[in-house]
């Protein structure tokens, strides 16, 4: 289990700056993905002649486009994983095992989209059913009977998670809640500016119940990059490098439903973190951060017991009392996340775990923080877990 541990690292970060519109004459996904990449590579100290790998997200490029647009004449490997907001890990999870192998050495990760500007995330679903795994159950089951959008889908799992054990609308409230002060210390944040209390929370409109406006994370125009390397390269590269301790990918079953599942609570993190903590040789308690992909506040809950951080039915009274907030005993998604920070695929995610574990994180940097995870939550359920640490 613990063959990839230690054998990889992330070496350089970029993003473009989260916006909400309108968009720029002439701008689509690959310029605005290419903006994020060269500040990665940049940031690397590498050229772009430097990376022969690209693993960009499904949809939204090939590498080919990257390769031609970055100046890359020696790509050696290429490859684009079908996990929708799982893609990030579970290309990194490529990443490592190419760069271990000796396949490729500077392997680039790219993601973003006009996510708000552009086409938004109704509309790619409803035009486009295979853009995620569980599209044809969806255009047969769901669209007939107006579940059209994902707030309608997972608000399922999370109405029973509340029959079954009690889960309050505070408890979710919780999530949105510290996702917003978190995002009230970063800069980059849409939401920066904008607190909001248990009571704002509580009052906003109801979207597919019991999902709030609060509940839902924010489309918007971004992307991020980040480059990785073996760590013997990353000792010479400019940044302290970030090591990949661990790291695994999952999926339920079956991965395109949720309703038909003999264990509608049981995604592809029940699964895969047992073989990330494995790898990594440490427990969930020996985290020191937590960045969790939170497209809706409940599917924070949910990874976080699915993760063993606590038990099956107890995330709900785990997120309270500001346990998860700045200060909190296991800061969650401490740029703002997806819900308060801005919707770029889950890429923002690895970028501020990085930033973390460098210590360059700013007025919200978590104190002597060593270790981090980072998830992805695609489709149904489809799961990444990358366990990071510094140096």
């Amino acid at each position: 289990m613990t063959g990839l541990r230690d054998r990889a690292c992330i070496v350089g970060i970029g993003q473009t700056p989260y916006t909400r519109g309108p968009l720029p004459p002439g701008a689509n996904n690959l310029t605005l993905q290419l903006q994020a990449a060269v500040a990665a590579i940049a940031d690397a100290g590498l050229g772009n002649h430097d990376i022969d790998a690209i693993l960009p997200f499904v949809s939204l490029g090939n590498a080919e486009d990257f390769a031609v647009n970055l100046g890359i004449e020696d790509l050696r490997y290429q490859a684009t994983s079908h996990l929708g907001g799982a893609c990030p890990g579970a290309s990194l999870l490529n990443a490592v095992m190419a760069v271990s192998s000796g396949i490729a050495n500077y392997v680039l990760i790219p993601g973003g989209w006009y996510g708000f500007s552009g086409r938004r995330v109704r509309e790619v679903v409803v035009a486009d059913t295979t853009v995620m795994s569980g599209g044809v159950n969806a255009r047969d089951f769901y669209f007939p009977y107006g579940l059209t959008v994902p707030p309608q889908w997972f608000s399922f799992t999370a109405r029973l998670h509340m029959s079954e054990f009690g889960t309050r609308p505070e408890h979710l409230g919780a999530v949105a809640v510290a996702a917003r002060r978190h995002a009230q210390l970063n800069p980059a944040a849409l939401m920066r500016g904008r607190p909001m209390t248990m009571a704002d929370y509580l009052a906003s409109p109801m979207i597919a119940e019991p999902f709030r406006v609060f509940d839902c994370s924010l489309e918007a125009d971004g992307a991020c990059a980040f480059v990785v390397t073996s760590a013997e390269r990353a000792r010479d590269l400019r940044q302290k490098p970030v090591t990949v301790l661990g790291i695994a990918q999952g999926q339920p079953y079956p991965a395109d439903d949720i309703v038909t599942r003999a264990d509608p609570f049981r995604i592809g993190a029940t699964n895969a973190a047992p073989r990330a903590f494995a790898m990594a040789g440490i427990g969930p308690r020996e985290v020191d951060f937590a960045e969790i992909y939170d497209p809706f506040t409940f599917q924070v809950i949910q990874q976080l017991e699915e993760m063993g951080f606590c038990a099956r039915g107890e995330g709900g009274p785990f997120v309270a009392g500001g346990r998860i907030e700045p200060g909190g005993e296991l800061p969650v998604n401490t740029h703002g996340g997806l819900l308060s920070e801005a919707h770029v695929l889950g890429m923002n995610h690895f970028i501020e775990a990085v930033l973390q574990l460098r210590g360059a994180a700013g007025e919200r940097q978590v104190p002597d923080a060593e270790i981090g995870v980072v998830t992805g939550f695609g489709d149904f359920g489809d799961s990444a877990i990358a366990i990071l640490r510094n140096g």
